[in-house]
């Protein structure tokens, strides 16, 4: 068998994941013919498979040596290199990749895919196109696209890529389930029968199926006003992966308390880097964080950088903490003891190219309030600007969101009374961040007030960044740019009050839930909130 007929099977073997066989294959090239790059490049797929990123990145080197001008091997090693949260490596990774010129789809898909986890949702939308137009029968490719117009606010665009992945693939749920997020679903045209029946056709076992198809079920008949079979449809779709999850408040209960206890301790560097640059927007997702990012962005001299894990990622690389977690009470503690320059500084210059030149720039990563304490020491001049929500809003807004699987820390969103734990956890901290950290480096702000008297709270957003105030902040909604959360279709729109107070066609369902918020002192019997407790 020639050099060429065993690279062949090789990837043939690769792509029915016969992994035993590929790797066979390369090796009998590399030893009967010497480096080869295509080998390398086969190789490194294989690897990159199984998770091993750091291997993976040393084998595309290897090839690189030899086919340096080779687009693959560089987009490939990006996206192994975003994997490993080494985010400007994979960057310049997938720009090189980009300048070379690809050929394929699968190269166009995965420099696509680089930029979107990057965030540059305009940049991966031309090559995703690329992608489609080179094969267009790959519905992947089609959902790439989709998702990345929706995030950059092109939704007629996004819903016809969206319907172009279901034409190709009628079972892709994730498909399913974002289409129906794109507008508002009618009596006269919605998609909840096939819906239903996809959902019961779904084996027992396919959890994530379920809680895709089961959340647009629950949107649709949110939509069409039957609220009460919406909120049984979502307890049908989590009862799977909650089963499997079994969400552990102890463990958030000492996250919290970790952090809050490790930053009263100070390293023997406590200066901090000296930037009045980074503004965080934190709370709990589903609050107006988003909102309020959006507010700030629209202002000429802020700049926002997205949802970033750079701070928690750089402590964790400071703390040199064992285990997979980066955001747990033994790295917090740890961290604590990092050298606070040391820290500051990296997360500039890992925050650099997004941020540009702005006097500003927005870092809108909720669970960075985890974080605050020691954002303070390593970052004494920037401003913390933590969201807050009526508590029975925000954990029914939790729990309707749609999370994504993969990142544990959300695995409290799959029942209501642990959305009611995790609330008390997240408030005492907020509490005690409120009370210890600077009044003109943090402050907090409620979703409610924004709703009610929009101008008041953005100048007072404006001053708290001390920036002169200017009115396109009112404008937030017209603002260009991507929005890659789960708000990215109602920050488009005009301020609007109809998700206050939701929590009230739920009332009687929610009984549990309540008691809990009550017991805990943040609303009282009929649910009113105690905000100043």
């Amino acid at each position: 068998m020639s050099v060429e007929s065993h690279l062949n099977a090789a990837a043939a073997a690769l792509e029915a994941r016969q992994y035993r066989e590929a790797h066979a294959l390369c090796l009998d090239v590399l030893q009967k013919a010497g480096p080869h790059p295509e080998a390398f490049f086969l190789l490194g797929l294989l690897t990159a498979d199984h998770a091993n990123h750091a291997k993976a990145v040393e084998i595309f080197d290897r090839g690189l040596v030899l086919a340096p001008r080779d687009p693959r091997l560089h987009a490939h090693k990006a996206k192994s290199l975003l994997a490993l949260n080494q985010r400007d490596a994979a960057a310049t990774a997938a720009r090189q990749a980009g300048t070379l010129g690809p050929r394929d789809a699968l190269t166009f898909d995965t420099i696509g895919v680089v930029f979107t986890r990057l965030g540059d949702h305009e940049a991966a939308i031309g090559l995703f196109e690329a992608a489609t137009a080179q094969d267009p029968d790959r519905a992947d490719y089609h959902y790439n696209l989709a998702a990345s117009r929706q995030f950059a606010g092109d939704f007629e665009g996004a819903e016809a890529a969206y319907a172009r992945t279901l034409d190709l693939a009628p079972d892709h749920v994730k498909a399913r389930s974002a289409i129906v997020g794109l507008r508002r679903q009618s009596e006269a045209d919605n998609r909840l029968n096939g819906l239903i029946a996809a959902f019961n056709g779904r084996r027992a076992d396919d959890e994530e199926g379920q809680l895709h198809l089961g959340h647009a079920i629950a949107k649709t008949l949110e939509d069409l006003g039957r609220d009460s079979e919406a909120l049984d449809w979502l307890g049908r779709a989590k009862a799977g992966i909650r089963e499997s999850r079994r969400y552990d408040p102890e463990a958030d209960d000492a996250l919290f308390d970790a952090a809050a206890n490790a930053a009263t301790t100070r390293s023997p560097t406590r200066g901090g880097a000296d930037s009045e640059r980074p503004v965080f927007i934190v709370g709990l997702p589903r609050t107006g964080t988003t909102l309020v990012d959006r507010i700030l962005g629209a202002h000429p001299h802020v700049r926002s950088v997205g949802e970033l894990s750079s701070f928690a990622l750089i402590g964790k690389r400071l703390a040199a903490t064992p285990g997979p977690y980066v955001m747990d009470a033994a790295t917090l503690r740890a961290a604590s003891t990092v050298d606070a320059k040391q820290w500051g500084q990296a997360y500039l210059d890992s925050v650099a190219d997004l941020a540009g030149d702005a006097a500003r720039f927005v870092d809108k990563m909720p669970l960075n309030i985890v974080w605050a304490g020691q954002i303070q020491r390593a970052l004494p001049n920037a401003r913390i600007i933590c969201l807050r929500r009526h508590p029975i809003d925000a954990c029914l807004s939790n729990y309707r969101q749609l999370f994504a699987t993969s990142f544990s820390y959300y695995n409290y969103a799959y029942d209501l009374e642990d959305c009611a734990r995790y609330y008390l956890g997240f408030d005492r901290l907020r509490s005690h961040w409120a009370a210890t950290l600077p009044a003109d480096r943090y402050t907090e702000i409620a979703y409610e007030d924004v709703v009610a008297d929009l101008e008041a709270e953005a100048r007072r957003l404006v001053a708290h960044c001390d920036l002169d105030w200017d009115p396109a902040c009112l404008d937030f909604h017209t603002q260009a740019g991507s929005v890659a959360t789960a708000s990215s279709v109602q920050v488009r729109q005009p301020l609007y009050s109809s998700s206050i107070g939701r929590w009230k066609r739920h009332a009687k369902a929610l009984g549990p839930m309540r008691a809990i918020l009550e017991a805990g002192g943040v609303v009282d019997g009929d649910g009113n909130w105690l905000r100043e407790v």
